[in-house]
C-alpha cells in the first residue's frame, strides 16, 4: 500500500504554533500569580491600615473620656454603642470580609466617636458655666451671710450698749452698826457684841434711760461665815430664777434722778449676837446686783 509523505513544514509549523500558544499561557500563568500575589499584599496592607485606623480612634476616644472624667458617666450609652461598632469591625477584620464594608463601617464609627466628642465638649462647656454660676451664687450667698452676720453682731451690740446703758447703779455705799438706846436713839458703835442693828444707805444713779416707777432694792448682809443675816423666812426674792434671802428692803418712786436710799436690819430680839469679823453688803434690784460694800465688827 502506497503512503503519503509527511509534510515536514508543516508539521514544524504547527509543533511551534503549539508551543507559542504554551508559552503565552505559561506567561499568563505566572502574570496572573503574582498579580494575585500583589492583590494580597495591597489586601493586607489595606487591612493593616484600616486595623490601624481603628487602634488609633479607640485610643483617641478613650484619651477623651480619661479627660473628662467623671462626666463620660453620662454619654454611657454613646459608649456603648461606640465599643459594639468596634468590635463588628475587629471581627469583620479578622474573617478577611470585603474590605469596602470595613471601610464604610470605620467611617461610620468615625462618626460616632465625633458626636461623641462634640457632645461631651459641650456639657463640659455646660458644666463649666453652671459650676462658675453655682460658685458665684455660694460667693454671694456666703457675702449676704456675712453681711447678716455682721448686722446682726452689730445690734446685738448696740443693744449690749443699749442693755448696759439702761440700768441702775448704786454708789457711796456705807454699811454702819448701831446700839438702839430707847426709843428713836441710837449710837454707832463697831462692837459686835453691841450692835443690834445695820443702816445702809446708798445713792442710786441718775439714769434716763430707765423706766420710771416704784423700784424695789434688797439688801444682803453676810456674816463673816456667809451666812445672810435676815429676820425670817419670809425675806426672800427671786433673782434671776433663784430665790434668795435679804436682810432688808426699801421702795423708791424712781423718776430717773440720782436718789439717795437708807433701809435697817435689826437682829431680831431673842436673835444670837453678830459675831467679829468682816461683813459684806450687797445691794439688788430685782436683776441684778448694782453695788457692794463691807464692814468689820470687833
Amino acid at each position: 500500500m502506497d503512503t503519503k509523505p509527511i509534510n515536514t513544514l508543516a508539521y514544524k509549523i504547527s509543533i511551534g504554533v503549539l508551543l507559542a500558544i504554551i508559552a503565552v499561557m505559561a506567561w499568563m500563568l505566572v502574570n496572573q500569580k503574582k498579580e494575585i500575589i500583589v492583590r494580597e499584599k495591597d489586601s493586607d496592607n489595606v487591612q493593616i491600615d484600616l486595623q490601624g485606623q481603628l487602634d488609633s480612634l479607640l485610643a483617641e476616644h478613650e484619651r477623651v473620656k480619661v479627660s473628662y472624667g467623671e462626666l463620660s458617666n453620662s454619654l454611657s450609652e454613646r459608649d456603648s454603642i461606640i465599643n459594639v461598632k468596634a468590635n463588628e469591625i475587629k471581627k469583620l477584620l479578622g474573617s478577611k470580609a470585603e474590605l469596602a464594608v470595613v471601610k464604610r463601617k470605620l467611617a461610620q464609627l468615625q462618626q460616632i466617636t465625633q458626636v461623641y466628642e462634640t457632645q461631651i465638649d459641650s456639657l463640659f462647656t455646660v458644666n463649666r458655666k453652671l459650676k462658675a454660676e453655682n460658685d458665684k451664687i455660694k460667693i454671694d450667698y456666703n457675702l449676704e451671710q456675712q453681711k447678716t452676720n455682721d448686722l446682726s453682731k452689730d445690734k446685738q451690740a448696740l443693744n449690749e450698749k443699749i442693755t448696759g446703758a439702761s440700768v441702775l447703779k448704786a454708789y457711796k455705799i456705807s454699811a454702819i452698826a448701831y446700839k438702839s438706846k430707847g426709843v428713836d436713839k441710837e449710837k454707832e458703835t463697831d462692837k459686835a457684841s453691841r450692835a443690834d442693828k445695820i443702816k445702809v444707805c446708798f445713792t442710786v444713779s441718775e439714769n434716763k434711760l430707765v423706766s420710771s416707777g416704784y423700784k424695789r432694792f434688797f439688801v444682803r448682809i453676810a456674816r463673816p461665815d456667809n451666812v445672810i443675816l435676815t429676820r425670817g423666812p419670809a425675806y426672800t426674792f427671786q433673782f434671776l430664777g433663784q430665790t434668795l434671802q435679804f436682810s432688808a428692803m426699801e421702795t423708791l418712786n424712781y423718776e430717773g434722778d440720782a436718789a439717795d436710799v437708807c433701809t435697817y436690819f435689826e437682829r431680831p430680839a431673842n436673835g444670837t449676837e453678830l459675831s467679829k469679823g468682816r461683813y459684806v453688803v450687797s445691794v439688788f434690784t430685782e436683776d441684778r446686783e448694782i453695788g457692794q460694800t463691807s464692814f468689820e465688827l470687833k
